[in-house]
């Protein structure tokens, strides 16, 4: 954004390259060592993820310092990128919880070298064609792993990964609705509540709405 006095199309876009800059971190892949391999799923969106974020919060801070008139626009664009970048904060947070905790089960576990293949962590390997069995024990063998507890630990970190990618495409979505909103200027004043195209971003119902689910 180039002038302190933004258009509905000026903040539009930045509402529209902050949902890009998400997706990116959706998209992100990294290159995983054999011994890593386990967590592959989950290592591009944690190596995109503080970068994005610092960069987003940074987009923030220059907009707040600019000091843009109160305008409706101007107010719904602040926090529909405010509530963005909390939610993905917080996303991204629970992502690294998870990846932790499952580096933490597999350096622990992968010391009980006593395990038959194919049985740690109760997963049996008998209903897998000869070839992806031969797959999965070498797999689990450049990650220090048990065959079973290899597929367990991939299958977490898959999981993880889709609850974060489910996270950033609604916050995606989101932001990408609200910069339509701002191009046909519907924004005219901002209710603090209910429905409708003058109410609250998408995006900060979205976040209430779960906050309220939360016991």
């Amino acid at each position: 954004m180039t002038t302190l006095t933004p258009t509905h199309a000026d903040l539009a876009v930045w509402l529209a390259e902050a949902a890009a800059a998400v997706s990116g971190i959706v998209s992100a892949r990294h290159t995983t060592p054999p011994s890593r391999s386990h967590l592959h799923p989950v290592l591009g969106p944690l190596t995109a993820g503080p970068k994005v974020i610092t960069a987003l919060a940074g987009r923030m801070e220059d907009l707040l310092s600019a000091r843009l008139p109160t305008t409706p626009a101007a107010l719904f664009t602040l926090a529909s990128y405010a509530s963005a970048l909390g939610w993905l904060t917080e996303s991204l947070a629970d992502l690294t919880q998870a990846v932790d905790l499952l580096i933490v089960e597999a350096g622990l576990s992968a010391d009980a070298t006593a395990t038959a293949p194919g049985e740690a962590a109760g997963l049996d390997l008998s209903a897998y064609a000869p070839q992806d069995r031969q797959a999965i024990t070498a797999l689990a063998a450049e990650a220090a792993l048990t065959p079973g507890l290899y597929l367990r630990t991939l299958g977490q970190a898959l999981l993880a990964c889709a609850e974060f990618t489910e996270a950033c495409t609604e916050i995606i979505g989101a932001l990408t609705e609200n910069a339509h909103r701002l191009l046909d200027e519907s924004v005219s004043f901002v209710r603090l509540g209910g429905e409708g195209p003058d109410s609250l971003p998408t995006l900060v119902r979205s976040l209430l709405a779960r906050m309220e689910a939360t016991p």
